[in-house]
């Protein structure tokens, strides 16, 4: 049962991890041990930290909760291995270069018989681990490099998103699809279906796969925290995406299928898959 994370913002937000409630998810009290990882972009790069063990046992979780690192946009990650053994190759988030800029993109979920398909034998990027979800990664790039390569500038929101909600559409076909993936101006998202625990096991993927929270509309204060996570909010725009609601408050469940393209903050784009 994977989680996912990310967070965009108009300006440059301080963002904690501490170990309460996402070092649980990544061992202590949900079965996440198998790794985790955490990107922060700055303009056309990111900072990347991630290691293929539990996050609860991790230094590195510590050394970053007590960071206060500043970003516009985070894709955080913590997994449980399906496909790939819990390695470093194979742990999310997965980065690649493209047109001059990161490009980052984390999954949850199961996609079956990807391995197998042609588009991945000849796909001109290829994945550096065992995981259906960098290979994934390495499809969505592949319909992404010819507008980002045969265009003088970036290609438009709407070209990307349509772009990313078709391959999301194509990826639904083999197993659950919830999507995080940045190029650093836009964050774009996917809905599909999840896992959830339940009565000491796991149930039938079922919506909502992410949940997301408006936090202009939903702002009580300079930060916005629960066990496990602050983040700073000040005078602006910011909205968060997880895979499970964080709180109590605040939250909208996605429908199953939906791609959204998220910037400074705001949503500015939503399709059906």
């Amino acid at each position: 049962m994977c989680e996912l994370f990310a967070m965009s913002s108009r300006q440059p937000s301080a963002l904690t991890y501490s170990l309460n409630e996402f070092s649980k998810h990544g061992g202590l009290t949900h079965g996440n041990n198998s790794g985790w990882g955490i990107a922060y972009f700055e303009e056309r790069d990111a900072f990347l930290v991630k290691e293929p063990e539990p996050a609860s046992d991790s230094p590195w979780v510590k050394f970053i909760a007590e960071q206060e690192l500043e970003s516009q946009c985070v894709i955080a990650h913590v997994r449980l291995a399906t496909i790939g053994k819990p390695m470093l190759r194979n742990t999310h988030p997965f980065r690649r270069a493209l047109a001059g800029r990161a490009h980052v993109f984390a999954h949850n979920g199961t996609l079956k018989g990807l391995h197998d398909t042609e588009q991945a034998q000849n796909a001109h990027y290829q994945p550096i681990g065992e995981t259906d979800s960098e290979l994934a990664f390495c499809l969505l790039l592949e319909r992404l490099r010819s507008v980002w390569l045969n265009n003088d500038q970036a290609p438009s929101v709407n070209e990307r998103l349509r772009l990313f909600a078709g391959f999301a559409s194509d990826m639904r076909r083999l197993g659950s699809a919830n999507f995080l993936y940045s190029d650093g101006e836009v964050l774009f998202a996917h809905a599909d279906r999840r896992i959830y625990e339940e009565g000491g096991g796991f149930s039938e993927p079922r919506a909502p796969g992410l949940s997301l929270r408006n936090c202009v509309a939903c702002q009580q204060g300079p930060e916005w925290a629960c066990d496990g996570l602050r983040v700073g909010l000040g005078d602006q725009s910011t909205l968060l995406l997880a895979s499970v609601p964080l709180d109590e408050y605040g939250w909208e469940a996605l429908p199953e299928g939906t791609a959204l393209a998220v910037r400074d903050g705001m949503e500015i784009a939503r399709l059906s898959t």
